[in-house]
Parts: structure tokens; C-alpha cells; sequence
């Protein structure tokens, strides 16, 4: 543990970071099943419903710094041809 104030500070703060940051990468990871298993059901609406969400979410990702925008542009590519290879 650190003795001097601000490092406690420090600790404190990159605990919460660390805490925010699994949860965000934890709900892209869910939404990002959900639509793979939307995909899987074969239905286009739902799975274009799937698609929006999964999009916003990975866009928010990017805005947030728990992705780089070409890894986020990679994946919105990658389920675009998912979902249009659907019809």
C-alpha cells in the first residue's frame, strides 16, 4: 500500500476505473452474443434489431477508450456481412 496521499488517491481512482471498464466490456461482450444468437434463430428482424444494438453499443466502446475504432469498425464490418448474409 502506498503511504503518501495522493498515491492512495491513485489506487482509489484506478480501482474504479478498472470496475467501470469490465462492466462496459462486459455488456458489449453479452450484447455481441445476443446478436450471434439472434443471427442463429434465423429470424431477419430480430436479428436486425440485434444488429442496432450491438452497433450503438460497439460505437459507445470506441467513445469510452475500451476499444480502438478499427477494431470497432472491424466488428461492425464483420456483422454487417453476418446479418446481410441472412437474408
Amino acid at each position: 500500500m502506498p503511504n503518501i496521499k495522493s498515491s492512495k488517491k491513485d489506487v482509489i481512482s484506478s480501482k474504479i476505473a478498472y470496475e467501470k471498464n469490465k462492466a462496459n466490456k462486459s455488456e458489449l461482450k453479452t450484447m455481441l452474443k445476443k446478436y450471434e444468437a439472434a443471427l442463429e434463430t434465423g429470424d431477419k428482424a430480430v436479428a436486425e434489431v440485434a444488429y442496432k444494438n450491438a452497433v450503438v453499443l460497439v460505437d459507445k466502446a470506441v467513445q469510452k477508450g475500451i476499444l480502438h475504432k478499427n477494431n470497432a469498425s472491424r466488428k461492425k464490418s464483420a456483422m454487417t456481412l453476418k446479418l446481410n448474409k441472412l437474408a
